[in-house]
Formats: structure tokens, sequence, C-alpha cells
């Protein structure tokens, strides 16, 4: 509501109809109906509309009219006729009642504990607010209004970097003199509620210089903050962000690394890979060195959600997992949920992995890359439209064959391999309320392990984001994306045999989400989204008219996926933040094609087949679904100490099928049907969180429970690929896994790193009461990647400003593997029998890497700034067993184990950014 001036008994009436005419030549049309005198500062109305119609109506009411759309007020005299327009405030000239017989605080205002319903004091100033208004610039925000009753009001807005145009996450803004302070989101977006009156905001974050803005505030508004970067001392400020953010959120098992990170610590072949640094920290691994995958809590590697810009890549990994298929320098870094998951996300039990790539710099030309061993990686920020849009185009290129023959495997020692990746991201911030981010992307590999076959693989996606603010309250996003994975084999053998294999897996998604600020209490984030599934399960076919092979062709699978969701972070009080989430996931198996029943009760075999039913196109085979509960919850003990405990529940209906030791480039992707129920689990967790020492220290205790329904496992000698009934093949069981997760963070100064440790175990049961669907006697084994010890010590020490030295140490408990142990004669034949699965372990796992960062010097006029980065990985040259096999020879069975890196492995790394 509009607040008008003192209303003059005998103010005249005045008459006028204004159409998109500028304020000011509304103004003097005023004054030259009224008579009467106006004043006001010809700035204030500079670029400014007004649409309005009015008849014989009194001039307070023609203005209230012309300026409710403005930040301005006016008030009229009683004499003289004359008009001041206002900006932002009011002109009081009389004192609230009671004012004298009440406290004021240091600024004039009335105690806080002032009824809620009765009208707010005027603000009023006393003289050191006086001098400091005199001596910088003082924003108001908001206008100020007579009739409201609010006590407190909405501050929002954005955090920019005023060099690349890019918003500003994770910058901490406090309210100097008072115990409140919010952290902007990914997006830069912030919002503060704060009593009317003259305020400090500060703000602070990494690379970001420290920035003071004194404000106003007289009603709800905006206020965007340009920031300039900073130098490297104000690192220590966004320790502080990030550390209140570990203690204040209510979220459980969550980690942040910035791509930024992997620079300073020594990874294989001088490679910056933030997947490899997540495996570095509590509860994450992999089954093994060189393993494609990632094992989140004792989960499978199928079990992880993860994202490049809101859309699936399925295999973010080149070389057989050695490196990432990410380009670092087109990567800003990953938020990783372990624990509560936000209620947005769904389809996989494990966790979430949220990759997200930069947006350009705006203002001008740039890039980063590097010159190693093994890639060439280069990233351009192109800006097309200034201060507003931007493109980032990517290529990282390999020519890794000579790894292949160092490796101490004599028969990859003639073999060779090669990939590459591309992404190009498209992001345009149209105005203030709406922003553009596209996002296209793929990658490559081809290698060759054997001298008759060609493997393939490669992921693509593209991508489309709509950022909207719809209000002062409410965000909305809109999403579209596409994701695309397949893989091949080109056989090329002696005799008549040659071959082409392919299989592919592609999704489209819909997401429409929206966050609301209820209040200071509420806030809620809601949506839909939907998915559809169109899987390739495999083909083969003759390569050449002389190929003898018969063409094979599985039938194309088909699914819908579908959820809508709906979250509250309430502030129960200033201790107690809860999240709680609601979210129906919906599942639907299509045709066409055809699926088999099996008679009830019995093992699904060929013997046990009762009927085959042929599905139209489109037509529903099967559906499954159910809600999914996000809890969450932390409790303050002290300002820098909490508790916090969740519990979520997930489904997740597709599969990989594989029944290797750890996960491959060539294995494929299930949707569930009408024979493959879906994967269903839950976990708890609770952890106490501390930060200590001015926030230089962070600390974290976390222990969480899972259990898995339906997981797959398969039949001793299975055959998964180009199986039109692979559910005779498939073994659908329970799982559970427990552990404790311990990190200590040292997060600024000369020497940080961070210590973290994981007890874990992980262990899966299939029972049947037919021996040819059981393992281990229906009883609980432990899994693959069940490694109950892992020690991870990450340290970086910087000498000078421009020398550095980093190390990395990781020992884990070796994983389980099966062994042979005894051997039989039948039929004049030798046959070996096997221990229970996984009963036995490969020797325990530790490594050392070190490295050396040597920077350019510091000069700010220079074509480009630069490093080397000089590494030795597995310095001690542990021959660190990949895995384990047995052959017969001379009638022996013998035990042999393979290693992918049993050397130091040294690397040196040539960086430039400009």
């Amino acid at each position: 509501m509009f607040t008008i001036g003192l209303l003059n008994a005998q103010e005249k009436s005045v008459s006028a109809t204004f159409e998109n005419t500028s304020l000011k030549e509304a103004i003097l049309e005023l004054e030259r109906q009224s008579g009467s005198y106006f004043y006001f500062l010809d700035e204030w109305l500079a670029d400014k509309n007004v649409t309005a119609s009015f008849i014989d109506e009194p001039l307070s009411s023609a203005l209230v009219k012309i300026l409710d759309e403005s930040d301005l007020n006016f008030y009229i005299t009683d004499k003289k006729n004359k008009v001041f327009l206002l900006k932002n405030t009011l002109v009081y000239d009389e004192l609230p009642k009671d004012f004298f017989g009440k406290a004021r605080d240091s600024i004039g205002r009335e105690p806080t504990a002032t009824p809620i319903g009765l009208r707010p004091p005027p603000v009023f100033f006393n003289d050191e607010v006086r001098q400091k208004k005199r001596e910088q610039e003082v924003i108001a925000i908001g206008k100020a209004d007579r009739t409201s009753s609010q006590t407190s009001f909405e501050l929002s807005g954005r955090a920019i970097n005023t060099e690349s145009g890019e918003p500003i996450s994770d910058l901490a803004i406090r309210v100097r003199g008072a115990n409140q302070v919010t952290i902007t989101d990914q997006n830069g977006n912030y919002k503060l509620k704060l009593p009317p009156g003259y305020h400090v905001l500060s703000a602070s974050a990494m690379g970001i210089e420290d920035a003071e803005r004194e404000i106003i505030i007289y009603n709800d508004g905006t206020l965007d903050l340009y920031l300039e970067e900073g130098v490297e001392q104000l690192k220590e400020v966004v320790v502080e962000a990030d550390a209140a953010s570990n203690v204040e959120d209510a979220v459980t098992g969550s980690e942040k690394i910035e791509s930024e990170q992997s620079k300073n610590i020594p990874l294989v072949l001088g490679e910056r890979d933030i997947l490899q640094v997540a495996k570095t920290l509590p509860g994450i691994s992999s089954a093994g060195e060189g393993a494609s995958g990632i094992n989140v809590r004792g989960g499978k590697t199928d079990q992880n959600l993860i994202l490049l810009d809101d859309a699936i890549i399925y295999n973010p990994t080149h070389f057989f997992g050695i490196f990432q298929a990410l380009n670092p320098f087109a990567t800003e870094g990953v938020n990783i949920y372990k624990g509560s998951v936000p209620v947005e996300f769904g389809g996989r039990l494990s966790s979430v992995f949220d990759i997200r790539t930069k947006n350009g710099n705006v203002e001008k030309f740039s890039g980063e890359g590097s010159i190693g061993p093994v890639t060439g990686n280069l990233a351009l920020e192109i800006p097309i439209e200034k201060e507003k849009s931007s493109l980032v185009v990517g290529a990282r290129g390999a020519y890794a064959d000579w790894i292949l023959r160092s490796l101490d495997d004599e028969s990859l020692n003639n073999r060779n391999a090669s990939f590459f990746d591309g992404i190009v991201k498209y992001h345009h911030r149209i105005d203030d309320n709406n922003e553009i981010k596209a996002t296209g992307y793929y990658s490559r590999d081809d290698f060759s392990i054997t001298s008759d076959s060609l493997y393939h693989y490669s992921n693509g996606l593209a991508s489309i984001r709509w950022d909207h603010k719809l209000n002062d309250k409410t965000n909305r996003v809109l999403f579209v994306g596409n994701s695309d994975y397949r893989f091949g084999i080109d056989f090329d053998g002696e005799s008549n045999t040659d071959f082409e294999l392919d299989y592919g897996i592609n999704e489209t998604q819909l997401k429409y989400k929206l966050r609301t600020l209820l209040n200071d209490r509420h806030t809620l984030d809601y949506g839909i989204t939907s998915k559809y599934y169109s899987v390739n399960p495999g083909s083969k076919e003759p390569n050449g008219p002389e190929s003898d092979v018969q063409q094979i062709e599985i039938d194309r699978e088909q699914a819908f996926e579908a959820a809508v969701f709906i979250g509250d972070q309430f502030k129960v009080s200033d201790k107690l933040l809860v999240d709680v989430g609601l979210r129906y996931a919906f599942f639907a198996a299509l045709g066409s094609g055809s699926q088999r029943t099996y008679s009830e009760g019995q093992p699904k075999n060929e013997a046990t087949v009762r009927d085959t039913v042929q599905y139209g196109s489109g037509e529903v085979i099967k559906t499954y679904g159910g809600p999914e509960i996000r809890v969450s919850g932390r409790y303050f003990l002290r300002p820098d100490l909490s508790v916090k405990a969740s519990f979520n529940n997930a489904y997740q209906f597709v599969h990989t099928l594989s029944n290797n030791t750890t996960v491959s480039p060539i294995d494929t992707w299930k949707l569930s049907d009408l024979n493959i129920r879906p994967q269903t689990g839950y976990q708890a967790s609770l952890g106490l969180y501390k930060n200590f020492n001015d926030n230089m220290y962070e600390l974290s205790l976390e222990g969480y429970f899972k259990r898995m329904d339906d997981v797959l496992d398969f039949k001793t000698g299975a055959n998964l690929f180009l199986n039109r009934n692979v559910e005779t093949e498939i073994l659908q069981g329970e799982g559970k896994a427990y552990g404790i997760e311990f990190l200590l963070k040292k997060k600024r100064g000369k020497f940080n790193g961070w210590l973290g440790y994981t007890y874990s175990r992980s262990f899966y049961k299939f029972d049947s009461d037919f021996s040819e669907e059981r393992i281990n006697n229906g009883e609980f084994f432990p899994s693959n990647f069940d490694k109950p010890h892992d020690v991870s010590l990450i340290s970086n020490y910087r000498i000078t400003r421009r020398y550095s030295i980093s190390m990395n140490f990781v020992c884990q408990t070796g994983r389980p593997v099966t062994y042979p142990i005894g051997t039989f004669r039948f039929n004049n034949s030798d046959f070996v029998f096997y221990s229970d699965r996984n009963k036995f372990r490969i020797p325990d796992y530790y490594r050392l890497d070190i490295g050396v960062n040597i920077e350019g010097n510091h000069r700010k006029n220079k074509l480009a700034h630069s490093f080397w980065t000089i590494s030795v990985y597995n310095v001690l040259g542990r021959n660190n067993p990949y895995s384990v096999f047995f052959v017969t020879e001379a009638g022996e069975v013998k035990a042999l184990q393979s290693s992918i890196f049993a050397i130091p492995v040294p690397s040196i790394t040539y960086n430039f950014k400009f």
C-alpha cells in the first residue's frame, strides 16, 4: 500500500491521463494544474515512466497513483502549497504516541519486543549515523509506508563478480552487530530479514575482496552486490563461510569440492581430477586402482546419480577409470550428497554427484590450459555480449599409448588407447530476473587390449536451463536435457568371424522446480520431474560380406519415470533447523516387446517358462513406484558445534548388468520390467560437526546405517550380454552397510589439507529355496568393495607465494576375493573347487604420492600466468594388486596378481592461464 503525506484540506483537484509518460512530465503537469510548487531532484525522476488516469481527484490521490511504482514518497505542506518529493523515506510531523515513555536503541528505534500488529515507529538517526552517511554513500532500500505493520523486511539480491560477470556462490553476508549471516546459493542469490533502519552488511568469500555496504531499509527491496576479485589473504574469509555452512546446514553427509582444490593434490600423471579427490573423502572409494565407478557408503557403482549441469552422465571416466572425462578448466566443482539427499533428486540409492561447469567471462577473452605427459587441455571463455552473455569452449585430447606399454602387464605392452572430450556452455543473463544456461558435451574412448578387437565408448549430453525470478519470494527453474551413452566392439579376427557389436542407452529429462521463501522460518522447494528412457540392449552384425556371424538384435526397451516433490526447510528455533521432504516416484516399463512369465514360486529358467506376452508400442508392461521420505535436522549444542541426523529412502529403476569384479566400460544398463524389480533402500545417519580455532579447523564425525532390497547379482558363469532372457541369469537379494566417518580439515594457513578415516562394512545376501538362486548358502557375505578401514591424508605446504609441496597418503584394507581351495577329478578331467563368495582378501593397499608446484612470477602485466606441476605417483613403488587370478600349470593351481601402477610414476605438467 502506498503511503501518502499530510493531507491538506484545501488541496486542489486535478485531472489527467498519462500513457507511458515520463514521470517528470507528469509531475510538471500536476504542478501546473494544482498551482503548487514541487521540490525534487531531476535524477530521482530519470528513466521513470508512468501510466495513470484520474478525473477531479485531490492532488494527494493523484500523486499516490503516479508514484506507486517508484521509490518516491511525498509530503504536502499545509502552507504555501508546497509539495516535497522524498526518496524512499517519509516526513513525520508528529511523534508516535508514548514516544518519550519507551526505551530507544542506539539509532532511535523502539525495542524489537513491540507486539506484532502495532504500527512500527518511524526511523530516527542519531549523530553517529548521520556522520557515517556523510562519510560514504548509504543505500536506501524500499519505500517507507506509514500504514505498514511489519517489524522486519526482506532484503534479497545476487552477488556478482565484476570481472567475470559470474554469480558468486558461498559468499558469507553478515549483518554487523547482529548474530545474523546468510550464504549465497550456487546462483549467487541471497535473502535476509532485517528490522527497519540503518545496517552495515559485510561480504566475504574465497578470492573475493572483502566489502561492506551501508544500507537504510525502509521496506522489502533488492540489492545486488558487485564485488571485486581479491588476493590470496582473503582465503581465510571463505573458510569461515564454508565452515558456517558445514555446521549450520541441516544436510548430513555432504561434501563440496572446487575444481581448484585438485590443483595442489598430486594425482596420477599430473591430471587435475575432482572425482579422484572425492575418493580421498570418508565414505567414498572404488573397488581398486584404475577401476571405473565409485562406491559410496557400501553402495554399488550404479547407485550413484552423476550429473553434469543437471543432465546425467553415465560414465564420467576415461582410460579404465584412471582419468575423469571432464575438462578440469571448464569445471567449477561438485556437490556430493551421500547422506541426506535434496528432495529434487531421485532414482539412485547411494549418492548424488552434482557437477557444475563454469559460466564464462562476460568482460574479456580469457582461457586456461595445460600440457602433460598424457593429455592436453584447453578451455576458452569468450564474451558474447559484454556484462550479459559468454561462451565457454573446452577441448581435451590424449596421447596415452605409452602408458599401456609401461604397465606391469605384458598383454598390454603392444596395445593402444586414446580418448578426447569437448564441452560448450553458453550463459546469458537476460535481466535481473532471467538467466539462460545451455551445455553441450561429448566424450569418446577407443582402446585395444587384444590384437583383434577395438573397443569404444562415448558419452553425450545436451541441456538447457532457464532460471527465472518470479518475485521477491519465489524463484523457478525449467530444465530440459538429453543424455546418451554407447559402447561397441569391432572384432577383426583371422577367420570369417568379424563382427560389430553395439549397445546404447538414451534418456530425455524435463524438470520444473520452484523455491519459495514463505517467511523467515519456512522455505519451500517443490516441483515435478520426468524422464523417458530408450535402451538398445545390444546388437551384433557381421562385419563384411565374408563374415559368417549371424545377426542378433535384442528388442529395444522403453520406460517412463516421473516424480513430484515438495520440501520445507523449517527454522523451528535459533537452535533447531529441520528439512523435511516428500517425493513420490513412479516408473512404467513400456512396449513394444515381449516378456516371459514364469511359474510362481519357481526359479526363472527355461523349464519354468509359463507364457510369452507381447506388448504393443507404448503399452504399459509393468508399473512401480512409491513415496520417498527425506528428513534431516540440525541442532546447535553451541554456536560452533551442532548435531545432525537424517533419514531417507529411495527407489532405483535402472541397473547395471555386469559379472565383473569392478565396473567396466562395456557394462550394460537394464530397465526394471515384468521380471526385474526396482532396487529400494533407506539410510539413517547421525553426526557431530564442529569448527574451532577461529574457524581454521573443521571436524566431523558421522555414522550411518543403510539397508537395500532387490539389489542385483548374477549366477556363476552368467551370460549377460545379447541375452534375450537375461532375467534367467539375474539374482535379486538384500544388502546392508554401516560405518563411521571421521574428517579433520585445516582450511587455511601455509599448511593445510585434511585427514579422513572411514570404518565401514558392506554385505549382500541372496537366499532362495532353490540352490541355483542361493549364494553362500543364503547368508550375508562381504561385497566386492567391502574395505573396513580406509585412511587418507592430503596435505599441502606453501613455502612461498610461488613454491608449494604436497603429499597424499592412502591406506586401505584389501578388498574381498574368492579363492580356489581345492581340486577334484571327474571323467578324467581336473576341476577347481572354490571357497564361499568373497571369503578371502587381497593384500592391503597403500600408496604415497608427492608433488611440487612452481608458479610463475606474479607480475600483473604479462601475457599469461603459468605454473609447473611436478609429481611422483606411488613414490614407494608399492605393487598394489588390482586383482588376483588363478591358472593351472603342470597340474598345479597357481595364484597370480595383476597391478596397474607397480612402480613410481613421475610426471611434469605445464599449466597456463590468461
